[in-house]
């Protein structure tokens, strides 16, 4: 059985607490983008494997994510069969896009059904918060507030259809104590939701706290996203916590002249 688990970027990204249990409380709208990688699961008689083909994947397989969602889930079904597990990575790593909290959750959704589990989306949801804060949106996979953790989803109505997706990634690695050691935690003046309804505010009240102190450090990265304003993207933004940035269209712009180095994506979101 195969699935193809796809990256998200955020439509803002607050910072608003540090938790007791060394955690960050925020606010951000993620969204689902067609940049997908492939995981592939068959039944194996003798042992469970893990595999992978694509962009190289850092640290010991047996660290992986969805060798993980296997195990949490044989914690309670004892009886799961072994598997041969392949994952085709296409999604950059480390790069703000969700790419390895989608293949979990998306781990979890191909072993509920192969194996028949009958598991319900709020099960799968509470599995896959274990296993990461953003692993959850990806159970049900559409447009979501996502507070504390990020693992607390509210539905919102955001509308891209039609609108063009430029995304880059300039291969700048940004380590997660890196971009949190530039942020001070606060409320965000305006709720999210009211800036969301009105993309002609976006530009300039849909904030990722990250930028402010990851910019000064990484200048190529803020390069990218001037980039996009100046080719015409009406929203562009670094997302999570980088490096990549995207931007979003009404059409589809002329050609952009990126650096060779880079990892460019692009389409037309539907």
């Amino acid at each position: 059985m195969i699935s193809f688990p796809n990256a998200k970027i955020n439509l803002g990204l607050h910072i608003t607490a540090k938790r007791k249990d060394g955690y960050h409380d925020i606010e951000t709208c993620m969204i689902p983008i067609p940049l997908f990688d492939a995981l592939e699961m068959i039944i194996d008689n003798k042992k469970t494997t893990f595999e992978s083909s694509g962009l190289n994947i850092p640290g010991d397989k047996k660290d992986n994510l969805i060798l993980k969602a296997y195990q949490l889930l044989k914690k309670d079904f004892p009886n799961l069969p072994h598997l041969s597990i392949h994952l085709h990575k296409n999604i950059p790593m480390g790069a703000g896009l969700g790419g390895g909290s989608a293949d979990a959750a998306f781990a979890l959704t191909l072993m509920n059904n192969l194996f028949d589990l009958i598991l319900d989306e709020f099960f799968l949801e509470e599995y896959a918060a274990q296993l990461g804060s953003d692993c959850a949106f990806f159970i049900e996979n559409t447009p979501k507030i996502a507070t504390g953790r990020g693992e607390i989803l509210e539905p919102i109505a955001v509308n891209l259809k039609g609108n063009h997706l430029v995304l880059i990634n300039p291969g700048i690695h940004i380590g997660t104590k890196e971009a949190y050691a530039g942020v001070t935690p606060s409320a965000p003046k305006v709720k999210l939701g009211e800036v969301l309804a009105d993309k002609r505010r976006w530009k300039d009240e849909l904030v990722n706290d990250f930028e402010a102190s990851i910019f000064p450090n990484h200048p190529e990265i803020a390069r990218v996203k001037d980039k996009l304003y100046e080719n015409g993207a009406y929203y562009a933004a670094m997302s999570g916590s980088g490096s990549s940035v995207f931007g979003l269209f009404e059409e589809k712009p002329t050609q952009i002249d990126w650096d060779n180095k880079f990892f460019v994506f692009e389409s037309q979101l539907v």
